[in-house]
C-alpha cells in the first residue's frame, strides 16, 4: 500500500509499504479514507528528526471503514465508519478509568520516560505506524475506534481524531468563567477550533497570529483579533488588557508550542540537532534540548492575575527557562499535556450530531489533496505558504 514515510530531515516520502495485518486479537484494520496534515506532524519534519527511522510511516489524524477485526473484537464489526484517536489507548487501565487517555498505562512508553504511544509519532511515542497510508492497523478495537454514522461527509467527524478533543480540552482547561474572557495565541488549526468552542459557549476570545489568512477565519467567526505581524509582540500585551479592563484575560491557550517564532538562535539549534548523528541528537533533546517560548511568555504576560494558562502546543524542550517570579507573583495556574481524546470523545459527538454544523466543521479545512501531494503539503504548511491551514489527504 502506499503511504507517507520520514525519511530524513524535511524529507517526507510517499512510498510503498507492507499492508497492515491483524497482530493480536483486539486488533482491527481499518481502510483510511480521509487523514489529516497536524502542525505536530511539523515537529517530525525538523526538531524532533533525532527520534524517527527512515521509513516510518507518519499521521496520526485518520478515518475510515472497518476491512477486519480480530477473534476478540466484539463490539466492532467490518463495514463500521470509524475515527482513529490519535492516543493509543486501551480503555481499560487505571489512567484511562479516570480519563488520562494519553497517559495509558497498558501503552506508556518507559523506556523513554513518556506518555501513552501515538500513531505514527517517533520512537518517543511508541514508533506505531500512523495513519497518512491507504489502510492501518489499529488495537485496542472495542475501545479505541470511535463509530460515527453514515451519511455526513468525512469533514464532519474527521477532526474526532484531534484538532477536535485537543481544541476542547484546550478551553476545558482555561476554566473560564461564564462570560469570562480567554486569549488564544496561535490561529492554526487548535486555536481557531479552539475560538471557534469558546464562542459557541459565550466567551469574550481575543485571537493573535501573524497570518492574515488565518484572523480572516477567526474573525469571521466573532473573534476579536490581533495581527502581531502589524503591531509587534511588545504591544500585545497592553492591547489585551485595553480590552479587558485594565487585567488581562481570565485565561490563555497557548495554541503555538514549540514551532513559536521569536528566537533564531533556538530556530538555528533545532536545525542543527536535526542533522547530527542519531544518538547524539537525542541525547542533546533529552537534556539539553530548548524551546522557542515566545508564545508562553505572551501567555505569562497577558493573562490576568489568578487567571489560567492552557498549554495545547507542543513543548520538547528538556531544559527551557521558565520566569518562575512572574508566575508565582501573578498566581497563574498552568494546565497542559496531550489531549485525552476518549474523556471528551462522546460529548464533541453530541454537538457534530446536530443538523446544524455549529463549528464550521464541514469547511475548515482549507486543502484537500491526494495522498501523493503529501510532500509539498508538508512544505507549503510549514512555511504558511498558500493560505493554507488545515489539509485533509484522501487515500
Amino acid at each position: 500500500m502506499k503511504a507517507v514515510t520520514w525519511q530524513g530531515p524535511r524529507d517526507m516520502q510517499v512510498t510503498d509499504v507492507p499492508d497492515p495485518v491483524l497482530v493480536d486479537p483486539t486488533d482491527a484494520i481499518v481502510r483510511v479514507t480521509s487523514t489529516g496534515l497536524c502542525g505536530s506532524d511539523l515537529h517530525l519534519y525538523e526538531p524532533l528528526a533525532p527520534f524517527m527511522t527512515p521509513g516510518d510511516v507518519v499521521g496520526h489524524e485518520p478515518m475510515g471503514v472497518v476491512e477486519e477485526v480480530g477473534s476478540d473484537v466484539s463490539t466492532l464489526k467490518r463495514g463500521d465508519r470509524v475515527v482513529v484517536p490519535f492516543n493509543v489507548s486501551c480503555g481499560t487501565c487505571w489512567t484511562c478509568s479516570q480519563g488520562l487517555h494519553s497517559q495509558c498505562e497498558t501503552t506508556q512508553n518507559r523506556d523513554q520516560g513518556t506518555g501513552a504511544g501515538l500513531f505514527g509519532y517517533s520512537k518517543l511515542y511508541g514508533q506505531v505506524p500512523g495513519g497518512q497510508a491507504e489502510a492501518m492497523r489499529v488495537p485496542f478495537a472495542d475501545h479505541l475506534p470511535i463509530v460515527v454514522p453514515e451519511g455526513p461527509s468525512d469533514d464532519r467527524f474527521l477532526y474526532l481524531s484531534d484538532v477536535l478533543p485537543t481544541a476542547w480540552q484546550g478551553v476545558q482547561y482555561a476554566d473560564v468563567p461564564e462570560g469570562g474572557s480567554l486569549l488564544v495565541l496561535g490561529a492554526g488549526p487548535i486555536g481557531d477550533m479552539a475560538a471557534r468552542i469558546a464562542l459557541l459557549r459565550g466567551l469574550q476570545v481575543i485571537v493573535v497570529d501573524l497570518v492574515p489568512e488565518r484572523l480572516a477565519r477567526v474573525a469571521a467567526r466573532g473573534a476579536d483579533v490581533i495581527d502581531l505581524a502589524q503591531v509587534g509582540a511588545d504591544a500585545v500585551a497592553d492591547l489585551v488588557r485595553e480590552r479587558t479592563n485594565g487585567r488581562g484575560t481570565d485565561a490563555v491557550i497557548d495554541a503555538v508550542g514549540l514551532e513559536a517564532h521569536g528566537s533564531r538562535t533556538v530556530t538555528a539549534m533545532h536545525k542543527a540537532v536535526g542533522f547530527l548523528p542519531k544518538r547524539l541528537g537525542q541525547k542533546v533533546m533529552e537534556t539539553a534540548g530548548v524551546d522557542r517560548m515566545a508564545a508562553l511568555y505572551q501567555a505569562i504576560e497577558c493573562v490576568r492575575r489568578g487567571g489560567t494558562i492552557s498549554i495545547s502546543g507542543v513543548y520538547g524542550g528538556a531544559a527551557d527557562p521558565m520566569p518562575m517570579l512572574q508566575l508565582f507573583d501573578k498566581q497563574i495556574q498552568l494546565r497542559m499535556g496531550q489531549a485525552n481524546v476518549r474523556r471528551w470523545s462522546d460529548d464533541i459527538l453530541g454537538v457534530l450530531q446536530q443538523d446544524e454544523d455549529v463549528l464550521g466543521v464541514e469547511d475548515f479545512a482549507t486543502h484537500r489533496l491526494p495522498l501523493s501531494d503529501a510532500p509539498s503539503a508538508y512544505a507549503t504548511f510549514q512555511q504558511k505558504d498558500d493560505g493554507m491551514v488545515k489539509t485533509i489527504f484522501r487515500p
